[in-house]
């Protein structure tokens, strides 16, 4: 097998330029790594074999006419199945789903084409993407290529998993509480999760979502490098005007003053010993870099993560008995246990969860403006044993504060990798979450490439 598949996003994207390889020679390698390696992982549930070499060859001939070739020209990648994909079934992990086939690609997947990436496999994700952990009665379990005895993370579990395998350069995830940035934490990756309006987004074969999903659910890229994650998320953020709450805005947006704020344990989290190492080293690797770095205290957490549970139940209450109908056990648990820490809202109090959002929001961008990143858990625990929320949920959710809490303020965050702890599963990866307003990706990635410049190099697994 060429050994391409081990190339990063960049690099093989200048290969193919240069015509040291072709897409198509990428495109077998990415084939043959998926072969090798996902009967041990299952993070691809859907191969797409002769569509990624056809993408391959429309590259190379591009190439060959000299045409101009995007920024991912040749570079394989992977999308998760709750987004669509034109031909392709549009799952989320659900079997009710499983002939619901798209007939045009959802807005972040045409721009990974535009961009000239091609696509080899949609990845796994629990059903409804509804958990931090990935099984679903449809395409089973994904396993971790780090350690199989934890997590690979969720909802985009199979994205990270995939990516931290070599299985494509760039993983496609999705995150409305974690989705993104936990999956990156529990592989050993860097995971972005982009702020509101920043990627243009939408289901054409499904109903538009309820306001909840749409003021906090987004698509972001998970990569092995911080390079590789910027030229995705450049990739995803061009215009499409089918999404109304897209708004065109370039990567840079200004100066980057070097001032961050540390929280290690945000509202009284229980952050454990090797986590609080992992983040006061990236602590110490930004003052290295010329950072001023402040411990204190964060804006509220709690209270957002109240009220997402709540905007983002509301719309799943809408939806009727549909986890009942599928039938996942998993999923009908997990729901019974958010159902128990919200109870449904009146109308009044779904107009007071959208008021109070503003004041947050106010609190936030106040914090930020004094300390562009906030540096903070991603969980305040390593990567779990593998489906722990079934035997404690509260334990999980407790954990994941800030993942959870996030989202509804519609801000930024990136899942940074820090290292490898020892724990009583085994190795376990480790990072930071940072965090910058709204627009200001460019703020985490300044900080981000800086925590990883003084790190050791994330490694592709072997499963």
């Amino acid at each position: 097998m060429s050994d391409l598949w081990r190339l990063s996003a960049g690099e093989t994207a200048a290969t193919v330029r240069a015509g040291d390889a072709t897409a198509r020679e990428v495109a077998e390698a990415a084939l043959a790594r998926i072969d090798a390696v996902n009967p041990k992982i299952n993070a691809v549930v859907h191969r797409m074999d002769e569509e990624s070499l056809a993408a391959a060859d429309a590259v190379d001939a591009a190439r060959a006419a000299g045409a101009p070739l995007g920024p991912l020209a040749g570079v394989p990648v992977t999308v998760k199945v709750n987004v669509d994909q034109k031909g392709h079934p549009t799952t989320n992990g659900v079997r009710i789903q499983q002939d619901l086939v798209a007939k045009e690609d959802n807005p972040v997947v045409a721009n990974l084409r535009r961009a000239g990436a091609v696509i080899v496999g949609r990845t796994n994700t629990p059903a409804f993407s509804l958990r931090w952990f990935t099984r679903n009665s449809l395409h089973g379990a994904t396993r971790n290529p780090r350690n199989a005895a934890l997590t690979p993370g969720g909802s985009s579990g199979g994205a990270a998993s995939a990516t931290a395998a070599g299985i494509g350069a760039i993983g496609h995830g999705t995150d409305i509480a974690g989705s993104v940035r936990y999956p990156a934490y529990a592989c050993g990756l860097q995971g972005l999760r982009p702020g509101m309006e920043r990627v243009p987004a939408w289901n054409p074969s499904s109903p538009d979502r309820h306001i909840g999903a749409q003021l906090m659910a987004v698509s972001g890229p998970l990569a092995r490098s911080m390079a590789d994650l910027r030229l995705a998320f450049e990739a995803m953020i061009q215009p499409d005007s089918r999404d109304p709450w897209h708004r065109p805005a370039p990567v840079e947006t200004g100066a980057i003053p070097k001032r961050a704020a540390l929280c290690v344990a945000p509202e009284g989290m229980a952050t454990t010993p090797s986590v609080e190492a992992a983040l006061r080293d990236a602590a110490s690797r930004l003052k290295d870099a010329g950072w001023q770095v402040e411990e204190v205290e964060s804006p509220p957490l709690r209270e957002p993560a109240r009220l997402q549970f709540l905007l983002w139940l509301a719309e799943m209450r809408r939806g009727g008995d549909t986890v009942a109908k599928e039938n996942d056990p998993d999923a009908v648990r997990y729901y019974a246990e958010m159902r128990k820490i919200s109870p449904a809202p009146d109308l009044n109090a779904f107009l007071d969860a959208l008021q109070a959002r503003l004041g947050l929001i106010r609190q936030w961008r106040a914090f930020l403006a004094r300390y562009p990143v906030l540096i903070c858990p991603v969980s305040a625990e390593p990567p779990f044993p593998d489906h722990l929320d079934m035997e404690d949920f509260a334990r999980v959710y407790e954990a994941q504060l800030v993942q959870i809490g996030l989202p509804l303020m519609g801000f930024p965050g990136l899942s940074v990798f820090t290292g490898f702890a020892e724990t009583e599963h085994g190795a376990a990866p480790l990072g930071a979450q940072l965090i910058a307003d709204r627009f200001r990706e460019d703020a985490l990635f300044a900080a981000g490439e800086a925590i990883e410049a003084r790190g050791a190099k994330i490694e592709i697994a072997e499963p």
